[in-house]
């Protein structure tokens, strides 16, 4: 009996199942065959905004791209366009649907969107589609692919007929992160959907780009669909994710030191490149004056690092004796005479020769006119003679053998970097003041990237490495690797027995104290380097007013790791700050892992290690709670004053600095007193001098080594305080 029950339970609500079935299905088949729903006895047709199928793009997310730690540098990210209804028979809920004071609209939508519209144009835009017959329209630039915050606050002011197309942007979370190699992606009108316009967006487009998929469906004059009508026709399948060599810790610290740069030595532009020796890979990239690639804010199109050839100044030096070395042409122990180099050529050997007395050749001096005296040709390099250049070119190194290194060090062609442009530069060789001039670095022009690419060379035991940027292209659905770059080894110019003697030399440029790169040494690692300095050609010849500073260094000297090539454009050749380079370098030296936790490549156990943070922001807050948020700050904190609060900083708030650098707090006191300065840099003393108000000649580079005022005295503006930096 219970049994009988049961069934006829089951059979009852089959009963129901199939009733309901036959009720959807006779529903659908009525509003196929009569266009009216058959419950509501709507016209479909009549709800239909002007057509009975609307079809739709599905946009593919474009792939991201991370540094080789994954840390986001650009993504997509939900976007609103606005659309306004214009059907004045458009209702939701009994209340009315469409735009129905269309001045009134504009004008709040205007105050919304800021100076990126107007409400006239706005307007008129309703006005003429409302008169074309179209029931919505969308309203323009400056309108679409508005953020979540803009499509909020506009939400937040009710106005009928309004309403928003979720879609998508591309964003780039840091802004000004290597702006000119990431380039751009935006949205393009004419393709209907984003795409790369410049740098490595551009270049990768490929890749990075998906395929939209599309879908079709009917839709009410709400612009809601009806049910029972979608047809997807294809997916969208998503773009593939790139990893770059980048490194965000190393790129953040270059961002503020380029920044620095330019602005406290009046640069015209600035570039840097951060290299790993061994493998080329690229871990920062700079190029300045930069921008921001979500505005698009761009005045300097031109990537200064790699777009850019120019004259590299005494930097190619190291080339030159390089060539000499290697092809057997290096007077060991010979001397030369440091004073004006006046010389005779002779066309039909192609020989030079030095003259004692003016010829009609244009005379070559060294740097601001120095006279050396006599040195040696090792000297010579560690003091940056142009004249010992000469002297090498004139009496020791053929020309043509010069030329024939200038080539095999990667000079004057492309360096053929992956989706990266970049010049080949210009030889020049045309006249004899040419050539010598190419030994010192001017006359011929090259660029970022083939001068760091010969230098992976000296480096690298004579190894010449490609360098690059891009890693690897991700599946990102399945993570896979699809594409990967590695280290290429892309010829050997010298031997390895050069190598280490253009090591040594550079390291004495920067242990001896006439050396040109003294000013580059660190406390707890041996450092080599190269500096330049290089005249700028005008119309009229070379100017007066600029010039092109640099240095090429790496660490640790007897086994480089990693380098740092640091170039910009100033009136000042001697006084700028060195800190911003140094700490670039000292980021650098973490990422390659040369310094960090336990023993440095140097062999120190005792070696610091070199961390870098944001400044907090301290201004306007107790002493104490300064203190309290330094703690955790492997920073040296300078208290200037006997007040309790803090009334300024430096550095700023929000700015990188490195641990072993100076963070200094000006109080609310009334007194102050002199610090102990022993071991300040120039930038440390500037920046004391700015927030006390208390003038302090500074004399000499480096770092502060005595100081005319002890420590503990009673200071004011009457004061009269030097220090002299060794």
């Amino acid at each position: 009996m219970r049994l009988k029950r049961t069934n006829k339970r089951l059979l009852n609500l089959m009963c129901i199942i199939v009733v309901a079935g036959a009720l959807v299905v006779m529903n659908v088949l009525f509003t196929m065959f009569t266009h009216k729903h058959l419950w509501s006895q709507q016209d479909v047709l009549a709800a239909l905004d002007g057509t009975d199928i609307y079809k739709t793009t599905t946009m593919a997310q474009r792939g991201t791209i991370y540094d080789r730690n994954g840390t986001v540098i650009a993504q997509d990210q939900i976007a609103y366009t606005i659309i306004a209804y214009l059907d004045e028979s458009r209702e939701l809920n009994g209340e009315a649907a469409y735009v129905v004071d269309i001045d009134e609209t504009a004008r709040q939508l205007a105050e919304v969107l800021g100076e990126s519209v107007d409400a006239d144009t706005l307007a008129s835009t309703m006005e003429t589609a409302k008169a074309n017959g179209s029931t919505q329209t969308e309203l323009g630039a400056g309108t679409k692919r508005i953020s979540k915050e803009t499509m909020e606050a506009i939400r937040n002011l009710e106005l009928p007929g309004i309403d928003f197309i979720e879609t998508s942007d591309r964003n780039y979370p840091t802004s000004t992160f290597a702006s000119h190699l990431i380039g751009f992606a935006s949205y393009d009108e004419d393709e209907q959907r984003i795409i790369g316009k410049m740098g490595l967006e551009y270049a990768l487009e490929d890749y990075l780009s998906g395929e939209d998929g599309w879908m079709q469906y009917q839709r009410a004059a709400d612009g809601t669909e009806l049910p029972g009508t979608r047809y997807v026709g294809a997916q969208a399948v998503n773009g593939n994710d790139v990893y770059l060599t980048l490194d965000a810790n190393v790129q953040s610290v270059l961002e503020t030191s380029l920044q620095t740069t330019m602005k406290d030595s009046k640069c015209e532009s600035a570039w840097a490149l951060v290299v790993e020796v061994e493998t080329g890979k690229i871990l920062g990239w700079g190029s300045y004056p930069s921008f921001d690639m979500n505005e698009h804010d761009i005045t300097q199109y031109l990537n200064m690092a790699s777009d850019n050839a120019y004259e590299p100044g005494s930097v190619m030096k190291g080339i030159t004796y390089a060539a000499a070395l290697d092809s057997g042409n290096y007077p060991y122990n010979q001397s030369f005479r440091a004073k004006t180099f006046n010389y005779t050529y002779d066309e039909s050997t192609g020989k030079i020769s030095r003259s004692s007395e003016k010829t009609v050749y244009p005379s070559i001096s060294d740097a601001l006119g120095r006279d050396f005296g006599t040195l040696t040709y090792d000297e010579g390099f560690i003091r940056s003679s142009n004249v010992g250049i000469c002297c090498l070119l004139a009496d020791y190194l053929p020309a043509a053998t010069f030329e024939e290194y200038l080539e095999r060090f990667g000079f004057f062609q492309s360096v053929d970097i992956p989706f990266v442009s970049n010049a080949t530069g210009v030889k020049n060789f045309s006249h004899p003041s040419d050539i010598l001039s190419t030994g010192f670095g001017q006359s011929s022009s090259v660029t970022a990237l083939q001068m760091v690419q010969a230098y992976t060379a000296i480096f690298n035991d004579g190894v010449m490495v490609r360098p690059y940027v891009v890693e690897r292209i991700v599946d990102s659905y399945s993570n896979e690797t699809l594409e990967s770059w590695t280290t290429e080894e892309v010829g050997q110019p010298i031997s390895a027995e050069t190598s280490e003697y253009m090591r040594d030399l550079m390291a004495r440029v920067v242990s001896e104290d006439y050396g040109t790169g003294h000013r580059y040494q660190l406390d707890d690692i041996d450092v080599i380097a190269k500096t330049g300095t290089g005249q700028i050609a005008g119309e009229k010849g070379y100017t007066d007013s600029q010039y092109t500073s640099s240095v090429m260094m790496a660490a640790p000297a007897d086994d480089p790791k990693v380098m740092v090539y640091y170039v910009f454009v100033s009136d000042d050749i001697i006084n700028f700050d060195d800190e911003p380079i140094k700490n670039v370098f000292k980021e650098a030296l973490v990422a390659a892992g040369v310094t960090g936790d336990g023993e440095s490549a140097s062999g120190n156990d005792n070696s610091d290690t070199w961390t870098s943070y944001e400044t907090p922001s301290l201004v306007n807050h107790s002493l104490d709670y300064a203190n309290s948020k330094l703690e955790a700050l492997d920073v040296e904190t300078v208290i200037i004053g006997d007040g309790s609060s803090v009334v300024a900083q430096y550095p700023s708030a929000g700015e990188t600095i490195t641990s072993n650098d100076r963070l200094l707090l000006l109080t609310d006191g009334s007194s102050l007193s002199m610090p102990n300065m022993i071991g300040w840099t120039r930038k440390d003393v500037n920046a004391f001098c700015t927030l006390s108000g208390i003038d302090i000649t500074i004399e000499g580079n480096g770092k502060v080594k005595s100081q005319s005022v002890k420590k503990g005295t009673a200071i004011s503006a009457e004061s009269e305080i030097s220090v002299q930096l060794e």
